[in-house]
């Protein structure tokens, strides 16, 4: 099949899917919307805070940065889950440990947003 049968085929078919479902089933600015919240900084109260502890490697070779953490707390306070969207990989794991042990304050539905940690030599 050729490429240009193929690209046929997905117009038509994309054509058909959006005039059978009335062409609701996907709205980019809706998306755009729900990305942008979701890459905000996370602004539920939290109980409990762990800051992570910096790796000797990393201090060693003098990196700094910021690891930046997406997250997703449930209702009751808990992580329901999480996602590295930056940060150098040395620093990540000293983040990632440190954002399992965050609690936060119920909420009446989940919260998402972007935690960060800086990670700077202390002198």
């Amino acid at each position: 099949m050729s490429s240009r049968t193929i690209r046929q085929w997905l117009t038509s078919s994309l054509l058909t899917f959006l005039t059978l479902t009335g062409g609701a089933s996907f709205s980019p600015l809706t998306a755009q919307t729900q990305s942008a919240r979701a890459h905000e900084e996370l602004t539920r109260k939290t109980k409990t805070k762990v800051a992570p502890v910096y790796p000797d490697v990393a201090r060693r070779m003098s990196i700094t940065g910021t690891v930046k953490v997406l997250v997703v707390v449930a209702p009751n306070g808990n992580l329901k889950s999480t996602k590295v969207v930056g940060g150098h990989p040395l620093l990540v794991n000293a983040a990632m440990d440190a954002i399992k042990k965050w609690k936060f304050e119920p909420a009446p539905e989940e919260s998402t947003g972007i935690v960060e940690f800086k990670f700077q030599p202390q002198d």
